[in-house]
């Protein structure tokens, strides 16, 4: 089978091992591969035994220390000896540091020999990867840890006045030595179908976007230049705004367009495009999984094709993420919260997804209690088969959605719990039909399907 890729039939979702796909996951903080003190058979078992089948993880030229953004028992900040990259620990030290040196040219076979094995073990538990590439230097100290300062490796790279300089085309020597990282890991990975490449992990975070903009380009040319004499080729994502934004001058190699905390407008702004919109990283709605589950299915039904939220129950002394994140965590996670995004991916599973598009306009009125600013969202094949998603507006609906002629069966779902709340199977002679919702709390979602 050729690796994931867009299907020719609707580019705004994929297809993986010769069927349509949505990729929803919860995902660790990035660090299975680089953090040799995370045991990823144990996660990727619990991921794929939790029903989801994506994960996210970065390559070694960016890593976090211990304590950064007060995160507890972070996968992606190993102890300074367990940290695992792409390149071979210095045959010396330099001065007197401590922690990792390395040497940029030579590779650590162990690195490749682990990440060869991540992406193995991911593909026999039906487990897509997103591999990371490079990531956003947040504070100094953070680029004072990273393997390409001058600290860190025995190569006289640069040390910039302005670390950003690092993704600016700067620094030619750090450049040589990303490129050649970027080729090694795009050849050791070709074999393999069940991953995609990210160029650069929130090149927004305090600079504008574009100001990076050249250097990705450049990212994404080595990458597409390197696969030209492989045989096979993978899909590219490039990550551009946090929320939303209308996304202009993308680069025509790039196949998936990712937003993290994103928002539906996010999708719908850029649904022109003809890319997989992907919400590729959650956080900062508190400890509870309410605001992550309304985020999912917003986005998700919005014509999403891929969601990815960051669960931080997964650490290195709690690889299977049998508990429940620290409260000083930014976000949430655990076994409860991912068997309610469990019920979005079986939910989407029960359409003929490639099929369907935004179709709010089906939507005629909405009568209910609470909130009269409900969040509506409606994914439609007109006619055949409709998914609905209810924010608020409770404790009961009604929905007016208009519909062609014929016979439908209607189920209303719990969207926490997953059972179907209430059925009904009836002939429409065209028009406006009324859905009433049974009681509900915070959320409701609707499936209606044509019968023949």
């Amino acid at each position: 089978m050729p690796p994931i890729r867009q299907l020719d039939r609707n580019p705004h979702y994929l297809e993986y091992q010769g069927r349509p796909i949505a990729l929803v996951g919860s995902g660790e903080h990035y660090g299975a591969v680089l953090n040799l003190d995370f045991d990823y058979e144990r996660y990727l078992d619990a991921l794929a035994g939790d029903g989801l089948n994506l994960t996210r993880t970065f390559t070694g030229s960016y890593r976090e220390i211990p304590g950064s953004f007060g995160i507890a028992d972070n996968t992606l900040a190993p102890q300074p000896d367990r940290f695992i990259a792409p390149w071979a620990r210095a045959d010396r030290p330099l001065r007197e540091k401590e922690g990792p040196v390395f040497d940029l040219e030579r590779w650590d076979e162990a690195y490749f020999t682990r990440l060869r094995d991540f992406l193995s073990y991911a593909a026999r538990k039906g487990v897509v990867v997103e591999l990371v590439m490079f990531c956003f230097l947040y504070n100094d100290r953070l680029w004072q840890a990273n393997p390409f300062h001058p600290a860190n490796n025995v190569n006289d790279t640069e040390d910039p006045a302005d670390r950003h300089d690092v993704y600016r085309m700067g620094c030619p020597r750090i450049q040589a030595s990303q490129e050649a990282m970027v080729r090694k890991i795009v050849t050791e990975c070709n074999g393999y179908d069940n991953f995609y490449f990210e160029i650069h992990n929130e090149p927004y975070s305090t600079h504008d976007a574009q100001d990076f903009r050249p250097w990705q380009n450049r990212i994404i040319d080595v990458i597409v230049e390197t696969e030209q004499g492989l045989p096979n080729r993978h899909l590219i994502a490039q990550n551009v705004n946090n929320r939303t934004m209308r996304v202009t001058d993308l680069h025509e190699a790039v196949d998936i367009v990712s937003f993290h905390y994103a928002e539906p407008s996010a999708v719908w702004g850029n649904y022109h495009l003809g890319k997989v919109i992907a919400d590729d990283e959650t956080g900062f709605k508190g400890q509870s999984p309410t605001p992550y589950r309304r985020e999912a299915w917003h986005f998700m039904l919005a014509g999403g094709g891929v969601f990815s939220h960051l669960d931080y129950s997964f650490t290195p002394s709690d690889p299977a993420g049998e508990g429940t994140p620290t409260a000083n965590t930014p976000g949430w996670g655990g076994p409860e919260w991912r068997r309610q995004l469990r019920v979005l991916a079986e939910f989407l599973a029960g359409f003929d997804l490639p099929a369907m598009s935004p179709a709010e306009q089906v939507l005629n009125n909405f009568v209910g209690g609470g909130s009269a600013a409900a969040g509506v969202r409606v994914l439609a094949e007109t006619g055949r088969q409709y998914a609905v998603y209810v924010d608020g507006g409770g404790p009961r609906i009604e929905l007016g959605l208009g519909l062609p002629a014929g016979s439908y069966r209607a189920e209303w779902v719990h969207p926490a719990m997953g059972h179907v709340m209430a059925a009904e199977q009836f002939d429409h002679p065209g028009g406006s039909h009324a859905f009433r919702s049974p009681f509900y709390a915070e959320d409701l979602a609707l499936r209606i399907l044509a019968q023949a």
